[in-house]
């Protein structure tokens, strides 16, 4: 019996791109990294993933538009071939067009319990909240902001005295463990 090839996926990123490097330390035998694309051209992320020879699209939507940069970045991501698209710190809303076009092929690290802290400072409100874990959740993406089906999550406890970017800095350890786990699960269905 042959193994299907692994499934190639398209990462996208705003930034440093740590969520997206875990990924592609873990692939192998259920997918492959076909592409990373940024919506920031300078996102040090892009230059990671070109170094260890990872295609990247990089275009800025300003000066575009939304619906000509979504076009740019559709093509960029068949013509890599991906099959699937896992957010790694992608800080920009895709439309719903897009969302409709890739549906139940996207997912997305988010750092919260889920249905908790949907979108931005979701360090800071769970603190705020006197919540006493928080954590990350991976999800599939939909139209509506971080309201997908969850996949996946870990918690990681509140300590006392901890500030968001304490917070943050743990609950990215568990992100970068979760997300390629969650990935691997999501791309055999």
């Amino acid at each position: 019996m042959t193994n299907a090839a692994p499934a190639k996926v398209a990462v996208l990123i705003s930034g440093r791109g740590s969520n997206m490097q875990a990924l592609a330390a873990a692939q192998g035998d259920a997918y492959r990294l076909a592409l990373v694309a940024s919506d920031r051209p300078e996102a040090p992320g892009l230059a990671w993933a070109d170094r260890q020879g990872i295609a990247t699209f990089a275009r800025s939507p300003k000066g575009t538009g939304k619906a000509a940069f979504e076009q740019a970045l559709d093509t960029a991501l068949h013509d890599a071939g991906a099959e699937w698209i896992a957010l790694a710190g992608y800080m920009r809303l895709l439309s719903d067009t897009f969302v409709a076009r890739w549906r139940g092929r996207i997912i997305n690290i988010h750092p919260s319990l889920l249905p908790k802290y949907k979108g931005l400072d979701t360090h800071a409100r769970a603190i705020a909240a006197g919540d006493e874990v928080a954590g990350c959740s991976v999800h599939v993406v939909t139209e509506e902001l971080d309201a997908g089906a969850v996949l996946a999550q870990a918690e990681v406890p509140i300590l006392a005295g901890d500030t968001p970017d304490m917070l943050a800095a743990r609950v990215l350890i568990e992100e970068h463990r979760l997300y390629p786990a969650a990935l691997k699960e999501f791309v055999r269905t």
